[in-house]
């Protein structure tokens, strides 16, 4: 694997704004600006207020995939129930030439990391042969994610060009964030996007990021502060990002 400049130990922190299990539950609405957010990171992932569209952070910019598949900038004051994100620096890189399926893609960046036991950032920059992506529309409180997730729409790109952002998070984190790889992605001309389903890569380039410090806020809502957390977070987390 190529490797880049030294990177700023510094900056291997990932930041959740609150723990997964909040939004699992159904809890859509946390005090917690964007505005917030950017202090703990400029690349991520996450979500809106009312779980109004997939959430993409790159190079400091926050992008809406909406429910309708739209693409947009989003107010810095717009708030989030959930968002992961870090002050990205790629500490090593892989360039890959040959087309690969989803199953052996993510095989491919399972092999890019060291360890199962640590956080990693993710940034893919490439050519994909197929993306297929959802997003949610927007909910009212309560409802499980796992049923929103039943009627998401879902979204097919052919041949475009793009980057995908996201994160690997150690099963034993399951109540904190999404286990495994979890990636958004969004296009070149920033028209397309979404949380990833699927993909069929051309060529891309790889960046990975060790991150080994977390930092977590828990939220003061007295929905937050008075719910009996009860789902099978792993069960339903593998049934909504799937």
């Amino acid at each position: 694997m190529s490797e880049d400049p030294p990177f700023d130990p510094g900056k291997s922190r990932i930041y959740l704004s609150s723990p997964v299990n909040a939004l699992v539950e159904g809890i859509y609405e946390q005090n917690v600006p964007l505005s917030e957010i950017r202090k703990h990171g400029d690349f991520g992932l996450g979500t809106f207020n009312d779980l109004d569209g997939e959430m993409v952070m790159l190079d400091g910019q926050i992008y809406r995939v909406g429910g309708d598949g739209s693409v947009s900038l989003v107010d810095p004051e717009i708030k989030t129930p959930f968002a992961c994100v870090t002050f990205y620096e790629c500490m090593s890189y892989e360039n890959s030439q040959v087309e690969m399926a989803y199953p052996e893609f993510l095989e491919w960046l399972t092999s890019l990391m060291p360890s199962p036991n640590l956080f990693c950032a993710f940034r893919i920059e490439g050519e994909f042969k197929q993306v297929k992506t959802r997003s949610v529309p927007k909910q009212e409180n309560y409802r499980p994610l796992v049923e929103v997730t039943k009627d998401q729409p879902e979204f097919y790109f052919h041949d475009v060009a793009g980057t995908l952002i996201g994160f690997f998070t150690p099963a034993f984190m399951s109540s904190l964030s999404v286990p495994g790889i979890h990636l958004h992605f969004l296009s070149d001309d920033r028209q397309k996007g979404g949380h990833l389903l699927a993909c069929h890569t051309k060529q891309v380039r790889a960046e990975i990021q060790l991150l080994y410090t977390l930092e977590l806020s828990l939220p003061l809502s007295l929905d937050y502060l008075t719910w009996n957390f009860q789902r099978d977070i792993k069960k339903d987390l593998d049934k909504a990002e799937k």
